[in-house]
This record gives C-alpha cells, sequence and structure tokens, in this order.
C-alpha cells in the first residue's frame, strides 16, 4: 500500500468504521452459527481491530468462511441500498436494530461501546435528514458499505495471504475441509469472491443510478 494511503488508512477518523466492518465480521459467523441450528455464547470486538465469536456446535465448515464473505456481502448490501432514500432508511433501521440486539451478547466493552457509539451516530444522521437541510444519510450509509467492503478485501490479504496467520478462519478450515486447498489457498479464493462483491456492488450501483 503506498505510503500516503497507509497513513490516511491507520487515521484515528477511521477507526470505529473498521471496528465496524470487524463487528459485521463477527455478526456473520453469529449469523451462520444460528442458521446451522448452533448457539452463540458471545462476541468481541477488539480495539486492535481484532475479534472472536464463540460459538457451540452449527456447521464449522459454514461458520468459518462466513466472517470474510459475509463481511464482504454486507459491504455490498449496504453500498446498494445506499443508491436510494427508502433504502438508505431500511439499512439505517436494520443496521441499529442489529446493534441492539448485539448488545446483549457483547462480552466486552469495546464491542458495547462501538454499538452504542454507532446507534446514536446514525440515529443522529437519520434525524438531521428527517428534520433538517442536512440530507447525508445515503451518503453515511455508503461510506460504510464502501468501508466495509474494502476492509474485507485488506484484510483477506494481510490475514490470510500475505501474513497467513495460523490461527486465521482460513487454516481453521483447511483442518476441517477435505480438499486439497490449505489455508493460503482459501484465502486467494476468499479473497477472490470478496473482491467479486465489491465489483459487483460498483456496477450494480452505477447501473441503478444511471
Amino acid at each position: 500500500m503506498p505510503p500516503n494511503i497507509e497513513r490516511l488508512w491507520r487515521t484515528f477518523l477511521l477507526t470505529p468504521f473498521k471496528l465496524i466492518t470487524v463487528f459485521l465480521h463477527e455478526a456473520s459467523h453469529a449469523i451462520a452459527c444460528i442458521l446451522t441450528c448452533g448457539k452463540v455464547e458471545g462476541i468481541q470486538v477488539h480495539a486492535n481491530e481484532g475479534g472472536v465469536t464463540q460459538t457451540r456446535g452449527g456447521a464449522y465448515w459454514i461458520i468459518l468462511p462466513a466472517g470474510y464473505l459475509g463481511s464482504s456481502f454486507w459491504g455490498m448490501a449496504l453500498i446498494l441500498a445506499s443508491t436510494k432514500l427508502l433504502t438508505a432508511r431500511i439499512a439505517a433501521g436494520c443496521f441499529i436494530a442489529a446493534l441492539i440486539i448485539v448488545l446483549f451478547v457483547a462480552k466486552n466493552w469495546t464491542l458495547r461501546g462501538l454499538c452504542i457509539g454507532f446507534i446514536v451516530f446514525i440515529a443522529v444522521i437519520w434525524v438531521l435528514q428527517e428534520k433538517t437541510t442536512v440530507h447525508i444519510l445515503r451518503y453515511v450509509i455508503l461510506f460504510i458499505g464502501v468501508m466495509n467492503s474494502l476492509f474485507s478485501v485488506y484484510d483477506i490479504y494481510d490475514d490470510l495471504i500475505s501474513r497467513r496467520v495460523h490461527s486465521s478462519d482460513a487454516e481453521k478450515f483447511a483442518e476441517v475441509c477435505p480438499c486439497p486447498c490449505n489455508g493460503f489457498g482459501w484465502g486467494v479464493i476468499w479473497g477472490m469472491i470478496s473482491f467479486a462483491f465489491l465489483c459487483a456492488s460498483l456496477y450494480l450501483g452505477l447501473v441503478i443510478l444511471s
């Protein structure tokens, strides 16, 4: 990553939005667990941009890739939702509802603070949208969606391809999946899928706006 972009990426102002991406990553693990009849015992998001979802039961081979791929999917969904005011309102409402639900399973104060902060932030933006001439709800949803998509692709590259963290979801997936791919191979595959989500969201967004 070029130095100027690297400095921008590491700026403090982007930290809450990167943490909300980590939240969506962990929430995707949780959703996959629930959909495969497992139980979510807790979710944590850490200030160092890490996170963990504690689950019991469920289909492990679905839960593991759901983090990165689910995060990419939510990024695409938010980008597309931002193309219309009505869908942006729906996305904002669903986002607030999800943050409220997660408050009951959050296991650390970083995640609780993140949820409360974004509930207030989005609520304020929504009130400004409805009661004043500051109409920025669509752009906020768009920004969160783009950040989520970009950070998901970057996170896959950083965790699964360039550094190959041995405790990563891809390494664990390679252990439970009877396929010839190792963790690096699954990292590449997941990275390509995430990048495809990003490209699809940009293309579809332009089609809707045209």
